[in-house]
């Protein structure tokens, strides 16, 4: 006998929900675990700025009073103002491969949006393009990045058994870190530099980064990532609450900022060492040494850098700007000794971000899968 119970938006209970997504892949290699108080706040109205034009339920499923699955059902109304959809959103989906577990979770969370007027569930995705997005279909036995869901390969065999469809595919790629800058790629960045008059902006102070570019790095984000699949425009108060929570750990030599003549952003570049290892260390909690692990992960030595954010504005792309970001941030990786780089995720079909790493050894290691069926 399944039962699913509302999950109520306590910090006591969100973190049994969190905690069970961790459990679910104990010993699993490639796993790499969410940090718990993050994933809570991410679940909880008055934390999540998203919950302003989200709404959201949890849900928990048991058997013999054992967690066995959960799932979040999500309504996104920009979203579905931006597209004329009625699509409720599921996300933070993990479960036991049981056609009985499986089949009451995706019940209980197309119940309660039914019951709110949505005609069709999608996911795995969150409340917003900030959040984890895109279930795992193939690459399960590469070790996964912080910026991305991992799941059993079981998962998309239950999803196509409920008459779940593709809706849209994302890769990603694992590149080999060159020793010099391709020659080729340093042509165009020279190019570009010159014929529009840009230049880098580096710092050495995460103060001085924030006061200065800190609302135009997500201002330029929203202009950047406007159209792409599910994208939502970030708020003031996630803006806000971004910049509080991401700028702050930034390794700066990693951060490559383009300006133009008048010293208006035009593209920047995003990268960190990656957390990965030092997650899985943490096992999702701070203390008492996770914090230590992460500012290793930060500070000391590391083969892999993940490529968290790279956006230009729309009026430069396809310009080979993408080639002066990665001329000034290619040395700063052969320096800090990154063997490798994450792309993280890329719609299948976005030839034109594909299309820059054409100049690199390269290997696409990884696909992941948002399903859409009507409710």
């Amino acid at each position: 006998m399944i039962e699913v119970r509302p999950i109520a938006p306590t910090k006591k209970e969100l973190k049994k929900y969190v905690k069970f997504g961790i459990d679910h892949y104990k010993g699993n290699d490639c796993f790499v675990p969410p940090l718990i108080f993050d994933e809570v706040d991410t679940l909880t109205p008055d934390k999540n700025p998203a919950f302003e034009f989200c709404e959201a339920q949890s849900f928990m499923a048991y058997r013999d009073g054992k967690p066995v699955g959960r799932i979040t059902a999500i309504i996104n109304h920009v979203a579905n103002e931006r597209t004329g959809n009625k699509d409720l959103r599921f996300g933070f989906v993990d479960f036991i491969d049981d056609n009985e577990v499986v089949d009451a979770l995706f019940k209980a969370a197309g119940d309660w949006g039914r019951q709110r007027g949505m005609t069709s569930i999608i996911g795995p995705m969150g409340f917003s393009d900030m959040d984890h997005e895109g279930m795992l279909t193939d690459g399960f036995d590469e070790l996964g990045t912080m910026a991305t869901i991992y799941n059993h390969p079981y998962y998309p065999h239950q999803m196509e058994r409920m008459g779940f469809d593709k809706d849209v595919d994302w890769v990603e790629y694992r590149i080999t870190i060159p020793s010099e800058i391709p020659d080729k790629y340093m042509r165009i960045a020279d190019i570009v530099q010159k014929k529009y008059n840009l230049h880098t902006v580096e710092y050495t102070s995460r103060k001085r980064l924030k006061d200065e570019y800190g609302r135009a790095i997500f201002d330029l984000i929203n202009e950047a990532y406007d159209g792409l699949y599910g994208y939502t425009p970030l708020t003031e108060r996630q803006i806000n609450h971004y910049i509080d929570m991401y700028l702050g750990i930034l390794r700066l030599d990693c951060v490559c900022l383009i300006v133009d003549a008048d010293n208006q952003l035009v593209g920047l570049g995003i990268s960190i060492p990656s957390f990965s290892k030092a997650l899985q260390r943490s096992k999702g909690c701070l203390f008492p040494l996770g914090w230590y692990h992460i500012l290793r992960a930060i500070k000391g030595r590391n083969d892999i850098v993940d490529l968290m954010l790279v956006a230009v504005k729309p009026e430069y792309q396809s310009r080979g700007v993408n080639a002066l970001l990665f001329s000034k941030l290619i040395p700063v990786y052969v320096k800090n000794g990154y063997k490798y780089a994450e792309s993280n995720l890329e719609l299948e079909d976005n030839a034109a971000v594909q299309l820059q790493w054409q100049y690199f050894e390269r290997r696409q290691h990884r696909r992941r899968r948002c399903y859409r069926r009507s409710l």
